[in-house]
């Protein structure tokens, strides 16, 4: 590479839509000025706080550190790792899960799946039910190509009708793998009762041009752990019932599931499935892990470690490898500060984010962690509102390090993002796809 970045690194540009892509001053982050490609940020020398902010950042030592903890979580506990790919739309990033481990990468959109093929993933799955022709037909694309593996979602009959349209028009050869969703009552999709489940089951088993090879549910909307195991002992008794009918026609049978609130539930609820009459591959689909979070996945992570103790971690912790830097902007009174960083930089959707440190000067080294009586009260597109004790602690010019929950809905608010080293310096970016 021309930033003298190994080639057998994955976070490196390879490609050159994303090696290429030009980086100037009408992209969200790049300093004022600047007119370079993407694969060239490594050589620029830039050092937070240095930057423009706001700015999101990631810290690439500890992302490393998760992708390989998480990957041997997977393994150590009889599961196929395939992240959410929704989570970045980074496939940079995507490549570093893979080099890690992942047996593939999920997908949720049309779209979504137009970007891991264009970028060599070679298997995924799309969490979803394609409706819809347009939908229907790129799942049928993509299976045109005998390398790449693709998985569907079906929760109804009108679904499996649609899909067997499809099957219809592309004449392949070849069928489409479809997965039984089942879902929650009061949740989002997915069949809501085994008979419901079984009549869908048995339709996709029946059509032309389709192949039923598992069950699959998303338990990430529950709040409790006795809702979650009781939820994916359905799924396993689901998986019993369309075994004992015979009707998976795949080679090996998936029962999969997973958000990240509930990952140590997945692999021993699944494997309640038991024998199914042929081999069954147990897969998750965590995605936020990479980043892990400061919030809600970070207090979930606490609850796994406390409550499922018979389970094989690896060695280390998942730390938080996202943060978002601003500057305080103003102090119009005692004991509220307005910082340069608002609803268009950050994750919002599971509480405000969490104010970490505070940097005077552009000094990493006298950076003071904030104490219990300082928190982000709320914000506005642009702007946050700091509240804390009126002590004169904070001035005008600081910078303060926010830590973000729900990783998801920061990444999308980001073209680019620097990757930076424990000593704060940029040693490259990622691109995003959202």
């Amino acid at each position: 590479m021309t930033d003298g970045t190994p080639i057998s690194d994955p976070l490196a540009p390879r490609d050159e839509v994303i090696a290429g892509f030009a980086l100037d001053g009408t992209v969200k982050g790049v300093p004022p000025g600047a007119s370079l490609r993407l694969d060239e940020v490594a050589r620029q020398g830039w050092r937070l706080p240095d930057m423009p902010l706001p700015l999101a950042v990631l810290r690439v030592d500890v992302m490393r550190r998760n992708a390989r903890w998480m990957a041997e979580f997977a393994r150590r506990n009889g599961l196929s790792l395939c992240p959410h790919g929704k989570t970045t739309m980074a496939p940079q990033l995507w490549n570093l899960q893979l080099a890690e481990g992942a047996w593939g990468i999920t997908v949720a959109t049309a779209h979504q799946l137009q970007v891991a093929r264009r970028f060599g993933v070679p298997r995924a799955i799309w969490a979803n039910q394609p409706v819809g022709r347009i939908a229907v037909d790129a799942a049928f694309d993509a299976i045109r190509d005998p390398g790449f593996e693709l998985y569907v979602l079906a929760d109804s009959l009108a679904v499996v009708e649609g899909l067997a349209a499809g099957a219809a028009r592309a004449g392949l050869s070849r069928p489409l793998n479809v997965l039984l969703e089942v879902g929650a009552m009061g949740g989002r999709t997915g069949a809501r009762t085994l008979d419901a489940a079984l009549e869908v089951a048995r339709a996709i088993a029946a059509a032309p041009g389709l192949v039923l090879a598992g069950v699959e549910a998303f338990e990430g909307l529950l709040s409790e752990t006795a809702q979650v195991d009781a939820f994916l002992a359905r799924l396993a008794a689901t998986a019993r019932a369309c075994a004992a009918e015979n009707l998976f026609g795949t080679k090996e049978i998936l029962l999969t599931a997973g958000g990240t609130a509930f990952f140590d539930r997945i692999g021993p609820r699944l494997a309640e499935a038991g024998e199914l009459g042929r081999p069954v591959r147990r897969v998750l689909r965590s995605g936020c892990y990479l980043t892990h979070d400061s919030m809600g996945y970070e207090q979930a992570y606490r609850r796994m470690r406390k409550e499922s103790l018979t389970l094989d971690y690896p060695p280390g912790d998942l730390r938080a490898a996202m943060e978002v830097w601003a500057h305080v902007q103003s102090i119009p009174e005692p004991g509220r500060a307005i910082i340069t960083c608002g609803k268009r930089d950050i994750s919002f959707d599971t509480g405000w984010p969490v104010p970490l440190r505070l940097l005077r000067g552009g000094d990493l080294a006298t950076a003071m962690p904030f104490g219990a009586f300082h928190k982000v009260s709320g914000m506005n597109d642009q702007h946050g509102y700091l509240i804390g004790p009126a002590d004169g602690l904070l001035r005008v010019g600081d910078v303060v390090v926010l830590g973000v929950g729900h990783p998801c809905t920061t990444f999308d608010k980001w073209q680019v993002i620097p990757l930076v080293d424990e000593d704060f310096a940029v040693v490259g970016a990622i691109r995003t796809f959202f």
